[in-house]
């Protein structure tokens, strides 16, 4: 393989940190996928941290934004939302009563994805979800 080629194909989008983005978010993560096995999971998965940034943190607010990134490659698909910050803590999985209305989302994305991993990235956190197009020997596939 050439130095320069890589195998694997990025796709970034900046969003308004408004609640109907989100929707947005999920239609462009759909297009991007069509045709995958995968695109329902990736699909949900980008809604959820979405709505993540968009809830909880700065990019919620006026002029706030977040950032989604798509990486393909024919092992893994990676799905990165990138906050404004605002918020002292990483996000974390949380584990709320049965009547909570917020809480299960991160839950929800470590459910459906092989591996999730949270960084602090430039004031805020990048959310990374990754789904396995094979999974590893001993996982079952999604």
């Amino acid at each position: 393989m050439h130095e320069y080629t890589s195998t694997a194909r990025v796709w970034g989008l900046t969003c308004p940190g408004l609640p109907e983005e989100v929707s947005r978010a999920r239609r462009w993560t759909r297009d991007i996928l069509r045709g995958s096995p995968l695109a329902e999971d990736a699909e949900l998965i980008v809604s959820e941290l979405s709505a993540n940034a968009v809830l909880h943190t700065a990019s919620g607010k006026e002029s706030g934004s977040f950032h989604l990134a798509v990486a393909v490659s024919s092992q893994v698909i990676a799905l990165s939302v990138t906050d404004d910050g605002g918020t002292e803590t990483a996000p974390t999985t949380e584990h709320p009563g049965g009547e909570a209305a917020h809480g299960r989302g991160l839950g929800i994305v470590g459910f459906i994805a092989h591996r999730v991993v949270v960084h602090d990235s430039l004031g805020g956190h990048t959310v990374t979800a990754e789904l396995f197009v094979e999974a590893p020997p001993g996982e079952p596939p999604c």
